[in-house]
């Protein structure tokens, strides 16, 4: 039986990158970028103005106020998209709406709310402004040749706007990487079925996809494998086109957890089944034909936090993603635990932050079979190995598992 970071040393050396595609920016969100984006061209491509109002040159209105404006005469009005035809000379100025590109001599805006024209085409200016006001000079968003969005970023809508803004139709992506899942079990049904006396519904496999479509994967279901070997390699076989395969249950050492010796007999070797860990004990992983397979627990607990501390990561590496684990926080305990020394536990918790701390509560009931229990917490607390106890109010290691916890 190894530790957590022996397990995942050995996972994370066998698990590599996968290949790009290139997908319009529309259907961008969310995935990962592939290479890093530079900016053919400045942003604003040339100087506009901020406000609507009036362009001027700043030396003809220095001495301007309300009981003594300085008058101009309006030669011109331009919108945003059409360029001035005009040259402005001083004495003049043009009316400009937002984003319209400054005229040819004009150096400053002044806000329309200062400003009062009459039917004879004079504008009054009761305010003074220097050169530069409310004019957005060309590159002062982005210059020729910036970097825009690097590789290994999470498309998020404003890097989708900047794409957009910088002309670019289309972007390279990592490819999402495709997870088969298959849950073993001769007590499962599926959610269309009814289940009898000693029958559980299917929720393990519905459970993983949700959390491989979290991390960018693209989840396959390959149903149920009955307790016998037949059905077992049938269903592995279906998911040898996959990226990665995922089971869950089989892999503990009861009379029909199968998982393993059917691996074994089929020639693929594995790397560990058992981790130093609870929950997530029971946990395979090899190569199957070249793909990487993790076996989970069967428990669904121990199912969702084995793919936390293993496939998730394995996943986000797949893509590219440098930064693969969740964040990490030291918390003050809120209650006391206590455990056998042999393996390190993963709490679940309630984390949120006081004021300029850090609180983790953990929940009562922690038995790997209580689901209910994953959907209440928001974090995992780490009593490490050989720790039997953890006092209240001591500082703890605790992963978040979202990134809104607050």
């Amino acid at each position: 039986m190894i530790n957590v970071e022996e397990a995942q040393e050995i996972i994370f050396d066998k698990i590599k990158t996968i290949g790009d595609s290139e997908v319009g920016i529309q259907d961008a969100l969310g995935r990962i970028l592939s290479e890093d984006v530079f900016s053919e061209r400045a942003i604003p491509p040339w100087a506009n103005s901020a406000m609507d109002g009036y362009a001027v040159k700043a030396e003809d209105i220095k001495d301007a106020s309300k009981e003594n404006p300085a008058e101009l005469k309006v030669i011109e009005r331009i919108q945003a998209g059409v360029k001035a035809k005009s040259i402005l000379k001083n004495g003049e100025a043009i009316r400009i709406m937002t984003g319209a590109p400054i005229p040819q001599g004009a150096d400053a805006i002044v806000l329309q709310e200062e400003t009062e024209e009459d039917d004879s085409g004079i504008v009054k200016i009761f305010l003074s402004v220097k050169s530069g006001e409310s004019v957005r000079i060309a590159g002062e968003d982005v210059e020729v040749g910036d970097l825009v969005v690097s590789k290994g970023a999470k498309l998020n809508a404003p890097a989708i706007g900047m794409l957009a803004n910088i002309g670019m139709a289309t972007c390279k992506v990592s490819r999402r990487p495709k997870v088969a899942i298959l849950a073993t079990g001769e007590e499962l049904v599926d959610l269309t079925e009814t289940p009898e006396e000693g029958q559980i519904f299917n929720s393990n496999s519905y459970a993983l996809a949700a959390q491989v479509e979290e991390a960018g994967g693209e989840a396959v279901l390959l149903g149920i494998a009955k307790d016998n070997t037949q059905d077992l390699i049938e269903g592995i076989k279906k998911g040898m086109s996959a990226d990665i395969l995922i089971t869950s249950g089989g892999v503990s050492v009861g009379d029909f957890d199968l998982v393993k010796d059917t691996l074994e007999d089929l020639g693929n070797e594995i790397d560990f089944w058992r981790v130093r860990m609870k929950p997530g004990k029971p946990m395979a992983f090899g190569l199957l034909g070249g793909i990487p397979f993790f076996g989970l627990p069967g428990n669904p607990v121990s199912t969702m936090v084995s793919f936390e501390l293993f496939v998730r990561p394995s996943l986000l590496k797949m893509q590219g993603i440098k930064d693969i684990f969740r964040t990490k926080v030291n918390a003050t305990l809120k209650g006391e635990l206590f455990k056998s020394p042999e393996r390190r536990h993963y709490i679940r918790a309630v984390t949120n932050f006081n004021g300029n701390h850090w609180e983790s509560r953990p929940l009562e009931v922690q038995g790997s079979n209580i689901l209910h229990s994953m959907v209440r917490s928001n974090s995992l607390v780490i009593f490490p190995e050989y720790e039997t106890k953890l006092e209240d109010g001591k500082t703890v290691e605790v992963i978040l598992l979202n990134d809104s916890t607050t």
